[in-house]
């Protein structure tokens, strides 16, 4: 990783000196002052020093030391994007597939699904739920109703902005299943106290005033 962001800090300060340039290009996308065949080989250079490690989908993550990747789910910077796809491509990865031989028809596979190209390709993998995540009501309802007319059987799960608040807007009727990240991350606390009621107290507890 060293290596790769070396890698990308020299292209991009060679072409912060054609700014100019830059602008010239419609839509510029950075992922491209990449030489593939270097991505190919950093990517290569990686996977050299990865270590053995199993867990519970070990069959799909096999003998090689996997890293968890926590999810920012506010103002930010993505990068280091097409090092990541350049491993997935040199390993040819397919959890979804590998999961169903693994598990069987009796094991339920759920994929987090940017897009409806995502989804189509998740379900036509074997996957049986689909949660599209950080979708607009507007874009879920036309999402999950694309999917729906596609795969019938398929679960579509709503996910990712949910709050108590706007919940009734992603109460929409091809999406069977809603979640919000209040289990994870917490509700406000709420204050309770229990007290023995005696006779001639205020069982209300009221604050002692001079």
């Amino acid at each position: 990783m060293r290596r790769y962001r070396e890698v990308c800090r020299r292209h991009l300060a060679a072409m912060a000196k054609q700014n100019g340039a830059l602008h010239k290009i419609y839509n510029p996308n950075v992922a491209h002052i990449l030489n593939p065949s270097t991505l190919k080989h950093l990517a290569r250079e990686w996977l050299k020093e990865d270590t053995p490690s199993f867990d519970f989908a070990g069959f799909v993550v096999g003998e090689r030391e996997e890293t968890a990747v926590i999810l920012i789910k506010s103002a930010g910077v993505l990068a280091g994007c097409p090092f990541v796809d350049a491993i997935f491509q040199e390993l040819d990865c397919q959890a979804v597939r590998d999961v169903r031989i693994v598990g069987g028809f009796s094991t339920k596979i759920e994929v987090e699904c940017r897009s409806v190209k995502e989804a189509v390709e998740a379900v036509e993998a074997g996957s049986d739920v689909i949660m599209l995540d950080n979708f607009s009501p507007e874009a879920l309802s036309k999402g999950a109703s694309e999917l729906k007319k596609q795969f019938p059987h398929v679960i579509i799960e709503a996910s990712g902005g949910i709050t108590e608040d706007n919940l009734v807007q992603y109460c929409i009727l091809d999406v069977d299943v809603i979640s919000i990240s209040r289990l994870v991350q917490g509700y406000s606390i709420v204050d309770l106290s229990m007290k023995i009621q005696k006779p001639g107290k205020d069982p209300e507890n009221p604050t002692v005033v001079l």
